[in-house]
């Protein structure tokens, strides 16, 4: 799983990293800029985000803050349907259900309306997720720090009661609306989500749709890749960045078969028109071997790039000359190659994600300057 492993490093406190060497503390900036949330400097000390023994331990640990925060405040309330029998009438009757119940004869009614409640979806997504990291979640080898803290979400549990549990769906959580002051549910949300999504769970109730590994490797390329767009997007200055931009094949004509192209990021430059084509690829393995045994660039990586560069380069000048870059994570070993083409560059780059997070914010500015 993602927070398998876990090392000391002498001299320099206890780091905790990933399966794939990237520390959690990494990846937990990695998460805010994948969420929207780089505002947030943390809902913990620094020292409890260094210190992180384990992924689910430090979500859980940020979504028992800021559930606590909220608690002192008060829960967000929403309107929540309701369906009950009652004197009066109120919203829908359900004549049919009326009848069924005799409600009529007991001078009430079966009726349907909405109700301005705490027991609202948001609040019901963050207690279910709460009960599935005290049943399942994996808080690390110190078994006193990971029961302290599974008493603590225990606690809060408890102090949800009368909040609905629901089953957890990745479009329940994804539908939800929330206001401008709405910073702290955003958060917890997302935390939510992630969590959920690295459990992957089938349709069929006990099954799993991915296998272990895999599941990981989806979570982390969809943070990777929504982490590197968000990051140019706030701090590239100069440039025009779009994200997921769909692009045209322009053929003559249509086809049902063609595959959609979409990069993860086209980047402008304001002053010279220059653009760049950038694809997030999440993979340990930068080169691959051949059938001969011999290390070389994934072959599907570079035709899709070139397929990205080529089919746009007759709708301007900076398309004709645009440079493609395949952007791989690394870990303590670094790539960067070039591939001169007639009308186009491609370039292979790394960045280190094992570095201290100010390391790596350079190395990214870097790869776009260069």
């Amino acid at each position: 799983m993602l927070e398998s492993a876990s090392t000391s490093t002498p001299g320099l406190g206890s780091v905790h990293y990933t399966e794939y060497g990237i520390p959690i503390r990494n990846l937990w900036h990695m998460c805010l800029y994948a969420w929207n949330e780089v505002q947030v400097k943390s809902y913990l000390a620094l020292d409890d985000v260094e210190n992180a023994p384990a992924l689910d331990a430090l979500l859980a640990a940020v979504l028992a803050s800021s559930l606590q925060q909220r608690l002192r405040i008060g829960l967000g309330r929403g309107y929540v349907n309701q369906q009950e029998s009652i004197r009066g009438i109120r919203g829908r009757i359900d004549f049919a259900e009326s009848l069924k119940q005799q409600a009529f004869e007991h001078g009430q009614a079966y009726c349907e309306f909405q109700q301005y409640s705490a027991n609202a979806p948001r609040n019901q997504i963050i207690r279910s997720t709460l009960t599935r990291l005290v049943q399942i979640g994996n808080f690390g080898p110190n078994h006193t720090l990971a029961n302290e803290l599974r008493h603590t979400l225990r606690v809060l549990t408890r102090a949800l009661d009368g909040i609905d549990l629901v089953e957890l769906k990745l479009d329940l959580i994804r539908r939800q609306h929330l206001g401008r002051n709405d910073g702290d549910y955003r958060l917890m949300l997302a935390i939510c989500e992630l969590i959920l999504m690295r459990q992957m769970p089938a349709e069929q109730t006990g099954q799993l749709g991915l296998p272990a590994l895999d599941r990981d490797t989806f979570v982390m390329h969809s943070i990777y890749e929504r982490f590197v767009a968000n990051f140019y997007r706030i701090h590239l200055r100069g440039w025009k960045v779009k994200s997921q931009s769909r692009l045209s094949w322009h053929a003559k004509r249509d086809n049902p078969y063609l595959p959609a192209m979409q990069p993860d990021l086209m980047l402008e430059q304001t002053a010279s028109g220059n653009m760049l084509v950038l694809d997030t690829k999440f993979t340990t393995n930068t080169l691959i071997e051949n059938q001969w045994g011999k290390q070389v660039f994934d072959s599907s990586h570079l035709y899709q790039m070139y397929a990205y560069l080529k089919s746009q380069e007759h709708l301007s000048e900076g398309y004709g000359k645009a440079s493609g870059i395949l952007l791989y994570p690394a870990v303590g070993q670094q790539v960067s190659e070039r591939i001169e083409l007639e009308d186009h560059v491609i370039r292979i780059e790394s960045v280190d994600l094992r570095t201290p997070w100010q390391d790596i914010e350079r190395q990214l500015l870097k790869i776009v300057d260069h």
